[in-house]
């Protein structure tokens, strides 16, 4: 089964999160930030990878630990869930409209983490979530989980849709490089990601 469970406990933050990579796109998600448990829990239904996220952070500082850390243990947890990684289609790619927005996602789980974040929030929150830290959870993301990840908000003009047609679009993206492939080897020359 195509599952696993991380904890990480710091002075900053406790969080535990679980996915279920052949689930149904359930979800439990509580981070304290109301705008980022909607934006996880539209990754989760969209990527069809049920998710459990349960996060205690210092929210009395900012959310930025509990958003950070969060993408931290996502990744370790996708990372594991996946295994070596043989058996997946590897490549996946999504843009996503929400109303006037538009927002790309390319990604390749490489083993090899490399980040490209295009794009500009107008205002600083969408309701009490920062939004600069949009970049900081993809990038925590996918460093751990080991994706070359690219992310594009083409363009758009309210933060909110742009911001959660990008979290679509990454989590389209996700879907389709997950899904097994019909052989069940490595999608690579070299017989080995990374």
């Amino acid at each position: 089964m195509r599952e696993a469970t991380v904890t990480r406990n710091t002075k900053e933050t406790k969080i535990t999160v679980t996915v279920r990579l052949d689930g149904k796109g359930e979800s439990e998600i509580a981070t304290g930030i109301g705008f980022f448990d909607h934006m996880l829990t539209a990754m989760s239904r969209h990527s069809g990878i049920s998710m459990t996220v349960h996060a205690d952070g210092d929210l009395y500082v900012d959310g930025h630990h509990t958003v950070e850390d969060t993408g931290i243990v996502l990744g370790q947890a996708l990372n594991q869930a996946l295994g070596d990684k043989s058996g997946i289609a590897r490549y996946g790619s999504a843009y996503i409209p929400m109303d006037e927005a538009l927002s790309f996602c390319s990604l390749d789980l490489s083993n090899r983490p490399f980040v490209v974040f295009r794009g500009e929030f107008t205002n600083q929150m969408i309701g009490q979530y920062d939004a600069c830290l949009t970049e900081e959870f993809f990038r925590a993301l996918a460093v751990n989980a080991g994706i070359t990840l690219h992310l594009d908000m083409c363009y758009g003009k309210n933060d909110h849709h742009k911001c959660e047609a990008l979290f679509k679009a990454f989590a389209h993206a996700l879907k389709a490089a997950v899904k097994e492939n019909e052989d069940g080897t490595v999608l690579s020359t070299k017989g080995a990601l990374g």
